[in-house]
């Protein structure tokens, strides 16, 4: 019996240093994490940073990556790169905004691969891969798969409407169907229409948002309205 009590302490004491062991790397991770989180917490809520804030964060996740190389984290990374690259206030060489695209493109593939049902990375990935190529396929797949896994998330209905507008000449007959029929469902879902007309940059970009909600009763008219109110 005394020899079974010391082999299960032994175990124990094994397992215990064993789970330290695995643990402390992802530890190490989220500490490093959480230095970049007053800086994207910034840059959702549109508040002033400076690029060499975003650069330092971009650090603190580079190192959080070598110690925990989890999917989460490739995609916290992308958002920051994503957001140097793109941010039209920050300073920054065509070189260096394209090597940020490029790393941001290279973590969200790999985060995706590994946990695909992220609605809001998949529309970022789209969002990237235009800002690289300018409309294409290679942006409209995962704007699609944005779509699939994450249809009624409203809060990113106005970026999908931009970017299905933006990629507009690139998209086959069969996908301006099925996009044309998402948007006409997002605005009678819509509580709040107000999105649609910020949305709308161009004439053209209103001509086409008219064209998805022709069927809409009502629509042409309130359009009307929330563009006129928008240009006061």
């Amino acid at each position: 019996m005394i020899i079974f009590e010391w082999l299960l302490r032994a175990l124990l004491g094994g397992g215990g240093a064993l789970l330290v062991w695995v643990a402390w790397p992802v530890s190490k991770g989220a500490w490093q994490a959480q230095q970049a989180d007053p800086v994207v917490t910034k840059l959702r809520w549109d508040y002033k940073v400076d690029l060499g804030d975003v650069r330092l964060a971009i650090e603190s996740l580079d190192r959080a990556i070598a110690f925990d190389p989890t999917a989460t984290r490739h995609m916290q990374r992308s958002e920051l790169l994503a957001a140097a690259a793109l941010v039209p206030t920050f300073e920054r060489t065509p070189a260096q905004r394209t090597e940020w695209l490029e790393r941001a493109e290279a973590d969200l593939n790999f985060g995706l691969g590994n946990d695909p049902g992220r609605g809001v990375q998949w529309l970022r990935l789209a969002v990237i891969r235009l800002g690289l190529e300018g409309p294409s396929q290679r942006s409209i797949a995962p704007l699609l798969m944005s779509i699939d896994t994450s249809p009624m998330m409203l809060p990113v209905w106005q970026a999908r409407l931009q970017l299905i507008l933006d990629n507009w000449q690139a998209f086959t007959p069969q996908q301006r169907e099925y996009v044309g029929i998402y948007v006409a469902r997002t605005w009678r879902l819509s509580p709040n229409k107000r999105w649609f007309a910020a949305a709308i940059r161009t004439p053209l970009d209103e001509l086409f948002v008219r064209y998805f909600v022709r069927d809409e009763p009502g629509a042409q008219d309130e359009l009307t309205r929330l563009l006129a109110e928008k240009r006061k």
